[in-house]
């Protein structure tokens, strides 16, 4: 059973989705007024790796990460640039999207835009200030954290630490009460992109709108909140005071993955080692980054930079040679090695244990070309097998691999499987496939001419 870190607490736990058979997941998406850098890369790999490890596992995962497209950020370059909120946010947005598809990242179910979702953000505000939870000023309205038992809990301090320590980190204004307290909703500016409100004309605050998009598309106490450990605090604090706020259940499982760092400190723009994403997957194989992260475990701090890629990139070519070597032989037909499996799986139910489940995979490498030089081709088949399975899980596509669980020939017959159990009304065998496709990095695409398939 896989136990995850809860950061609200502290403790390893064992994750029991909301609704038995299926998994719901929400992680923050970028804020898309620039080029995606390795933080996002960081962290949309680790939401990426656990949300085809729940599939594997044989849940029905539905997968939201949003485009926040209004903010200071985008409001401040587009004028600069003299276009438009709209224009500039879907540019970036088309760029984070094509970066992510070099880095083999499936696309979430679900990608909602900020501003498709501002009359549902005004709807919980309305709910907040009805309830005493928030107040109005002549800026717009704050959230009141005295007003909240237990404000801080996610951050691991109290109001008073919290305080003490927010400096830059907590938007400044005469208006609010508290230092602390935070906007729901900002009176409009001149020249500024504004919606009309009970509150006069405006636009949300940041935090309300991934509450607002989370529990539109996902419900009550949906079962996984995530994204970077940077936005622990303000970030998914206030939105978990928001929702709480509310009277309503938020997600019952936080999960944060750790920081990058290049050249042994934090990757920021301030300490002038910002790098775009672009800059790296130019000069290094995609798949040597997806590499790295996998031999990092989620929640720790990883380094990236030539030595680490280096490395990687090696570990790489030793999983390529050993698929070409595998394309080249003849062997027999067979299932995954149970007992390789049966070890993945443990290393990645201990808080999605990716490292240990990468070495099980080099395990399986080594005890498979051991088999092939011993003429033991039953074994032989069945550790390929199992290193092919366990790596597409993982979104880790060998390249020069044909192996007999993820060719071409392999996959049109899964998919015409699929399509012979939904006509058939055997929607059980139907989403096995699916599911069993997904894991191998295979997205179909069903329309009213048929069904195609597209390596993802």
């Amino acid at each position: 059973m896989l136990r995850l870190t809860d950061s609200l607490t502290g403790d390893k736990v064992e994750f029991t989705p909301r609704d038995p058979g299926k998994a719901s997941v929400y992680w923050c998406g970028p804020t898309v007024y620039d080029a995606p850098h390795l933080g996002h890369a960081r962290s949309t790999l680790a939401f990426d790796i656990l949300v085809r490890y729940l599939r594997w596992t044989g849940l029905d995962v539905t997968a939201v990460s949003n485009i926040t497209d209004i903010d200071d950020k985008i409001i401040a370059r587009a004028a600069d640039e003299g276009t438009t909120e709209p224009e500039l946010a879907r540019r970036f947005e088309d760029v984070f999207i094509a970066e992510m598809d070099r880095l083999g990242i499936a696309h979430p179910d679900l990608r909602p835009r900020a501003t498709e979702y501002v009359d549902q953000m005004i709807s919980i505000i309305s709910q907040l200030v009805d309830r005493n939870m928030a107040y109005t000023t002549d800026s717009g309205v704050y959230y009141d954290v005295d007003r909240l038992d237990g404000y801080g809990a996610l951050a691991g301090q109290s109001p008073e630490q919290l305080r003490e320590g927010a400096g830059a980190r907590v938007e400044v204004d005469d208006d609010k009460a508290d230092p602390l307290d935070f906007a729901l909703w900002k009176a409009a500016k001149p020249g500024e992109p504004a919606w009309d409100s009970p509150w006069g004309s405006g636009r949300p605050g940041w935090h309300i709108e991934c509450v607002a998009m989370s529990l539109d598309l996902l419900g009550d106490g949906f079962d996984i909140h995530g994204g970077g450990d940077d936005l622990v605090f303000p970030h998914h604090e206030n939105e978990r005071a928001e929702c709480l706020g509310c009277g309503r259940p938020f997600a019952r499982l936080w999960v944060h993955n750790g920081m990058v760092q290049v050249g042994t400190e934090k990757m920021s723009k301030s300490l002038g080692n910002f790098r775009t994403l672009a800059d790296l997957l130019d000069s290094w194989d995609p798949r040597a980054l997806r590499l790295l992260v996998l031999q990092t475990h989620y929640r720790k701090t990883m380094e990236i930079g030539e030595a680490t890629l280096t490395t990687a990139t090696a570990a790489l070519e030793r999983l390529d040679g050993f698929a070409r070597r595998i394309a080249g032989s003849d062997l027999p037909d067979s299932a995954a090695d149970p007992d390789a499996v049966g070890r993945f799986r443990t290393a990645m139910d201990d808080d999605l244990g990716t490292a240990a489940a990468m070495a099980v995979v080099f395990d399986a490498v080594r005890d498979a070309n051991r088999a092939l030089d011993a003429e033991d081709e039953t074994s032989a088949a069945a550790l390929a097998a199992a290193v092919f399975e366990l790596t597409g899980v993982l979104g880790l596509r060998l390249g020069g691999a044909t192996s007999r669980r993820g060719d071409d020939g392999t996959i049109d017959e899964l998919v015409a499987a699929r399509s012979t159990a939904k006509a058939a009304k055997d929607y059980a065998e139907a989403d096995r496939i699916r599911d069993d496709l997904t894991a191998r990095g295979i997205v179909i695409e069903d329309s009213a001419t048929g069904t195609t398939w597209r390596r993802n």
